[in-house]
């Protein structure tokens, strides 16, 4: 009588146990595609930052190919492309993106800029006015102001330039980029304050380093100011002032600077050589 009972017992425990694994599968596939989703996206992080950037872009085509609906693979796409010096590919991957559902004003100020790097300025332009005016960041107003450079609209340019300053916490290459649009106007005490401000934000910017050293030559002034400098950007910075003198007429200035960054330089510097050889002749010739 008793063993009815212990059957019963026994097919309701395996159906209790049956079920329960049944419920354990299920949790450990939903548990499982989390783990992947989150893998995945830190993959991706890892693509856009660190990663050789051909690299990145053979890992984000092969996955917006296996998933074409997946936006998030396709913007990694178009900034592994501009990553890898490729614009033009990158703003036709940027302009899809745009047609996709999920499309934001930071993927059209990205469109923007991978116009720029093609040096298709309108098209940029449009791009950035089709941008509300409300969506103001760094990068919407980076690129304004070059666009504004661009048309030479100076007064846009230098509004443009000090919103974007403002926007960011490390806003060397902004002030270096607005510095060398004031150069190439002429105003070149406005470029040299912009210039030795940007390196109050990142001493270690040599692009500023040297664009401050051009507009102290283009007035006269070649002596090298005083901030932090290796031994190879000394000598790189004397050849600089040394070229920008022998341009203004100051060659005997210009000869100086030049035998300045030969002895400066802690290997043989090709370039000041040559160029101090070839200035020599020429006098010797004359």
């Amino acid at each position: 009588m008793r063993h009815p009972v212990l059957m019963t017992l026994c097919l309701g425990s395996a159906i209790m146990v049956s079920a329960c694994n049944t419920q354990s599968d299920a949790d450990v596939a939903r548990a499982l595609a989390s783990v992947n989703v989150i893998d995945e996206s830190n993959l991706s992080d890892l693509m856009l930052t660190a990663a050789d950037p051909n690299e990145a872009v053979a890992y984000f085509l092969r996955a917006s190919i296996e998933k074409p609906d997946r936006i998030d693979l396709k913007r990694g796409l178009a900034k592994s492309l501009v990553r890898a010096q490729k614009p033009d590919d990158a703003a036709e991957v940027w302009k899809a993106v745009l047609g996709m559902p999920g499309a934001t004003d930071e993927d059209r100020v990205d469109y923007a800029e991978a116009l720029i790097r093609m040096n298709e300025w309108e098209r940029a332009e449009a791009a950035l006015n089709a941008v509300p005016p409300t969506y103001e960041t760094f990068d919407r107003y980076r690129l304004e102001a070059m666009v504004a450079d661009f048309r030479k609209d100076w007064k846009k340019a230098d509004s443009f330039y000090e919103i974007a300053a403002g926007l960011t916490t490390t806003p060397a290459s902004v002030l270096n980029n607005w510095g060398f649009s004031k150069l190439t106007r002429g105003d070149q005490v406005g470029a040299e304050r912009l210039f030795a401000e940007a390196l109050t934000h990142d001493s270690k910017l040599f692009t500023a380093k040297n664009n401050l050293v051009l507009a102290r030559a283009a007035q006269g002034k070649y002596d090298l100011p005083v901030m932090p400098m290796t031994q190879v950007e000394k000598a790189q910075l004397l050849y600089t002032a040394a070229l920008s003198a022998i341009k203004r007429g100051d060659v005997n200035i210009g000869r100086t600077l030049l035998k300045q960054a030969v002895d400066t330089h802690p290997q043989h510097f090709e370039e000041a050589a040559r160029a101090l050889a070839a200035l020599d002749a020429n006098v010797g010739q004359g």
